[in-house]
Protein backbone atom coordinates (compact mmCIF):
# COMPACT_ATOMS: atom_id res chain seq x y z
CA UNK A 1 0.00 0.00 0.00
CA UNK A 2 1.71 2.62 1.10
CA UNK A 3 3.00 4.21 4.06
CA UNK A 4 2.60 7.63 6.40
CA UNK A 5 4.20 9.24 9.53
CA UNK A 6 2.16 6.18 11.41
CA UNK A 7 3.38 3.34 9.47
CA UNK A 8 1.70 1.04 7.03
CA UNK A 9 -1.55 2.59 5.23
CA UNK A 10 -4.00 -0.20 5.86
CA UNK A 11 -6.99 -0.51 3.15
CA UNK A 12 -10.21 -0.82 4.38
CA UNK A 13 -11.52 -3.10 2.11
CA UNK A 14 -8.43 -6.44 1.53
CA UNK A 15 -8.18 -6.04 -2.16
CA UNK A 16 -8.53 -9.94 -2.56
CA UNK A 17 -12.10 -10.26 -1.12
CA UNK A 18 -13.40 -8.48 -4.44
CA UNK A 19 -16.29 -10.23 -5.83
CA UNK A 20 -16.12 -11.28 -9.30
CA UNK A 21 -19.76 -11.24 -9.68
CA UNK A 22 -21.09 -7.78 -10.73
CA UNK A 23 -23.69 -6.07 -8.43
CA UNK A 24 -26.48 -3.97 -9.16
CA UNK A 25 -25.48 -0.57 -9.51
CA UNK A 26 -28.55 0.81 -7.41
CA UNK A 27 -28.05 2.55 -4.29
CA UNK A 28 -28.04 -0.37 -1.27
CA UNK A 29 -28.52 -3.20 -3.35
CA UNK A 30 -26.24 -5.88 -3.36
CA UNK A 31 -27.96 -8.41 -5.73
CA UNK A 32 -26.39 -10.17 -8.94
CA UNK A 33 -26.95 -7.77 -11.86
CA UNK A 34 -28.67 -9.45 -14.97
CA UNK A 35 -29.11 -6.56 -17.19
CA UNK A 36 -26.97 -2.95 -18.39
CA UNK A 37 -28.66 0.34 -18.83
CA UNK A 38 -27.24 2.27 -21.01
CA UNK A 39 -28.52 5.97 -21.95
CA UNK A 40 -29.05 7.98 -25.20
CA UNK A 41 -29.11 11.15 -25.01
CA UNK A 42 -29.17 12.76 -28.01
CA UNK A 43 -32.19 10.22 -28.76
CA UNK A 44 -33.73 10.52 -25.19
CA UNK A 45 -33.51 6.69 -25.05
CA UNK A 46 -32.86 4.48 -22.26
CA UNK A 47 -31.55 1.19 -23.66
CA UNK A 48 -31.93 -1.71 -21.22
CA UNK A 49 -30.26 -4.87 -22.41
CA UNK A 50 -28.21 -7.85 -21.62
CA UNK A 51 -25.36 -7.64 -19.18
CA UNK A 52 -22.36 -6.18 -20.97
CA UNK A 53 -19.80 -8.53 -21.11
CA UNK A 54 -17.68 -6.08 -19.40
CA UNK A 55 -18.31 -3.02 -16.88
CA UNK A 56 -18.47 0.23 -18.80
CA UNK A 57 -17.63 3.61 -16.89
CA UNK A 58 -21.44 5.34 -18.35
CA UNK A 59 -23.58 1.95 -17.98
CA UNK A 60 -25.56 1.14 -15.13
CA UNK A 61 -25.77 -2.99 -14.13
CA UNK A 62 -29.04 -3.62 -12.73
CA UNK A 63 -30.33 -7.05 -10.78
CA UNK A 64 -33.60 -8.61 -12.40
CA UNK A 65 -35.94 -6.47 -9.53
CA UNK A 66 -34.88 -3.10 -10.68
CA UNK A 67 -34.23 -3.87 -14.20
CA UNK A 68 -38.25 -5.08 -14.68
CA UNK A 69 -39.45 -2.05 -12.55
CA UNK A 70 -37.32 0.49 -14.58
CA UNK A 71 -39.14 3.81 -15.87
CA UNK A 72 -37.63 6.48 -17.89
CA UNK A 73 -38.25 10.47 -17.28
CA UNK A 74 -41.29 12.00 -19.33
CA UNK A 75 -40.28 12.17 -22.71
CA UNK A 76 -38.00 9.47 -22.82
CA UNK A 77 -38.31 6.36 -24.28
CA UNK A 78 -37.55 2.89 -22.93
CA UNK A 79 -35.95 0.24 -25.24
CA UNK A 80 -35.88 -3.29 -23.84
CA UNK A 81 -33.73 -5.70 -25.70
CA UNK A 82 -33.96 -9.06 -25.07
CA UNK A 83 -30.96 -11.75 -24.61
CA UNK A 84 -32.39 -14.71 -26.48
CA UNK A 85 -31.90 -17.08 -23.49
CA UNK A 86 -35.46 -16.99 -22.58
CA UNK A 87 -38.38 -18.58 -24.19
CA UNK A 88 -39.63 -15.73 -26.85
CA UNK A 89 -43.35 -15.27 -26.92
CA UNK A 90 -44.81 -15.88 -30.09
CA UNK A 91 -45.95 -13.00 -32.07
CA UNK A 92 -49.78 -12.87 -34.22
CA UNK A 93 -47.31 -13.21 -37.38
CA UNK A 94 -45.78 -15.76 -36.23
CA UNK A 95 -48.41 -17.88 -35.12
CA UNK A 96 -50.70 -17.09 -38.66
CA UNK A 97 -47.58 -18.69 -40.35
CA UNK A 98 -47.69 -21.82 -38.52
CA UNK A 99 -51.61 -22.21 -38.68
CA UNK A 100 -50.59 -21.24 -43.01
CA UNK A 101 -48.10 -23.96 -42.76
CA UNK A 102 -50.17 -26.88 -41.30
CA UNK A 103 -52.68 -25.86 -44.08
CA UNK A 104 -50.35 -26.38 -46.88
CA UNK A 105 -49.16 -29.59 -45.07
CA UNK A 106 -52.39 -30.99 -44.79
CA UNK A 107 -53.65 -29.99 -48.46
CA UNK A 108 -53.47 -33.17 -51.23
CA UNK A 109 -50.80 -32.74 -53.07
CA UNK A 110 -51.49 -31.31 -56.69
CA UNK A 111 -51.02 -33.67 -59.69
CA UNK A 112 -49.84 -30.98 -62.62
CA UNK A 113 -50.15 -32.33 -66.03
CA UNK A 114 -46.76 -32.30 -68.29
CA UNK A 115 -48.03 -29.78 -71.55
CA UNK A 116 -48.50 -31.85 -74.29
CA UNK A 117 -48.75 -35.03 -72.11
CA UNK A 118 -51.34 -37.72 -71.80
CA UNK A 119 -53.70 -36.75 -69.47
CA UNK A 120 -53.45 -38.25 -65.64
CA UNK A 121 -49.64 -38.27 -66.25
CA UNK A 122 -47.74 -36.60 -63.24
CA UNK A 123 -45.32 -33.75 -64.46
CA UNK A 124 -41.48 -35.34 -64.26
CA UNK A 125 -38.87 -33.29 -63.66
CA UNK A 126 -35.87 -35.21 -64.49
CA UNK A 127 -35.64 -36.50 -68.27
CA UNK A 128 -33.34 -38.42 -69.89
CA UNK A 129 -31.35 -36.95 -72.71
CA UNK A 130 -29.55 -39.21 -75.51
CA UNK A 131 -26.42 -37.35 -77.27
CA UNK A 132 -26.21 -37.38 -80.64
CA UNK A 133 -24.58 -39.87 -82.11
CA UNK A 134 -21.43 -38.98 -84.30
Amino acid sequence: MGESRRGPVKSAVPSNVVSPVRRCSRTACGRPAVATLTYVYADSTAVLGPLATYAEPHCYDLCAEHSERLTAPRGWEVVRLSDGSGPARPSGDDLEALANAVREAARPPERALEPGGPAGEPRRHLRVLRSPES
